[in-house]
């Protein structure tokens, strides 16, 4: 499966660790940094890049709501997912656009219904991710699109069939069908070519 490229930031040591033994659990997370100081969140969420930022609300100097405003300030938008110890601040979240909201300590659970939501909503919307020349060049069909935004999250024919309700048969033979129109030698260097233009 295609990594997962995380950033935790908590002040409190003791949280991000326990939140990192829980996503090791997950093969495809790969955890960029753990980061403890609020001050060297932005930075390091500038250059790094991450899909998505497990964020603290309550920190001192900087709160949770600081860092996104700062880092969209910067024009870049990964998902973030609020981690705290209170739950008055789901609404606050919510208007923030925070991706999701969980409760500490955080449930293996919820979390891992957290990470399926961030991979269905990437499936959504894919399609409108994917340029209209690339669609239109390759005559590519709906059902076409739809097996490359499976298998940009990294999911296997198996698990895409069992998604879409088909065979695995068939999901192949979209994938075949794929190759021979985008003239890619391998998916992995379709999925590559599209994931950088999302």
């Amino acid at each position: 499966m295609n990594e997962l490229n995380c950033i935790l930031i908590d002040d409190e040591t003791e949280a991000l660790d326990r939140l990192e033994s829980l996503l090791v659990k997950f093969d495809f997370v790969n955890i960029l940094v753990k980061i403890d100081v609020p001050e060297e969140a932005v930075p390091s969420i500038v250059e790094q890049k991450p899909n998505l930022v497990f964020i603290d609300v309550e920190m001192p100097r900087k709160t949770g709501f600081d860092i996104i405003k700062e880092v969209r300030e910067q024009n870049l938008n990964p998902k973030f997912i609020f981690v705290t110890g209170y739950n008055q601040y789901a609404i606050k979240a919510i208007r923030a656009e925070a991706f999701d909201f969980l409760l500490k300590p955080v449930d293996i659970d919820e979390l891992r219904e957290a990470l399926d939501r961030y991979y269905e909503t990437k499936i959504k919307n894919g399609v409108n991710n994917l340029p209209l020349r690339f669609k239109e060049k390759y005559n590519l069909t709906d059902r076409e699109i739809e097996i490359i935004n499976y298998l940009i999250t990294g999911k296997s024919s198996k698990q895409i069939a069992d998604e879409l309700f088909i065979t695995k048969y068939t999901v192949d033979s979209h994938r075949k069908h794929i190759l021979e129109k985008t003239k890619f030698h391998s998916t992995a260097e379709l999925v590559g070519f599209v994931s950088s233009k999302e």
